[in-house]
């Protein structure tokens, strides 16, 4: 009877085996990811307060650039929204350090991770919306700067892989 259990086992691994190469097979033909910087002049830990809206190159024939564009001005009003107090409690955080032993910074780690969620939460809106069904996936992401060894968020615009319906399941 153990026999027969090490048997079913290893076809059940087989098969996870070919569904993974199957995986890796659609994501090695899918192009790079479109990467769009911030363009602001300020900017909180890695937070730009913009983001570049020229339609990339990459994306046409894949988006319009008006959608695109709204899309981008719906981030930009969002950080337009949150920034501007981030930056006030980090002026205040900077008077305050020396009183309060770095404590008078954590409002403002705590505003940035706000700040971050609320642009997930935005991006996550705009995949399920439209750009799930044209195989994009936009997503915030942290990088290092091309000019310097500081991180930066930039959104990553991933293409996602259709999916063969003629394949059998």
């Amino acid at each position: 009877m153990e026999d027969f259990d090490e048997i079913y086992e290893e076809e059940e691994e087989e098969e996870e085996d070919e569904e993974r190469a199957a995986e890796e097979q659609l994501l090695k033909y899918a192009p790079d990811p479109v990467v769009v910087r911030g363009s602001g002049h300020v900017t909180v830990f890695g937070l730009s307060n913009k983001f570049e809206s020229e339609f990339p190159s990459a994306l046409t024939g894949k988006v319009a650039p008006e959608e695109f564009k709204a899309s981008i001005n719906r981030v930009n009003g969002c950080l337009k929204k949150t920034l501007p107090v981030n930056v006030r409690w980090l002026l205040c955080g900077c008077l305050c350090c020396c009183c309060t032993l770095g404590f008078s910074l954590w409002p403002v780690i705590c505003l940035s991770k706000r700040t971050q969620r609320s642009m997930e939460k935005l991006l996550d809106w705009e995949n399920s919306r439209l750009y799930h069904k044209l195989c994009l996936h936009w997503r915030l992401s942290k990088r290092k700067c091309e000019t310097n060894n500081m991180m930066e968020y930039v959104i990553l615009i991933e293409f996602l892989p259709k999916i063969p319906i003629f394949r059998p399941d």
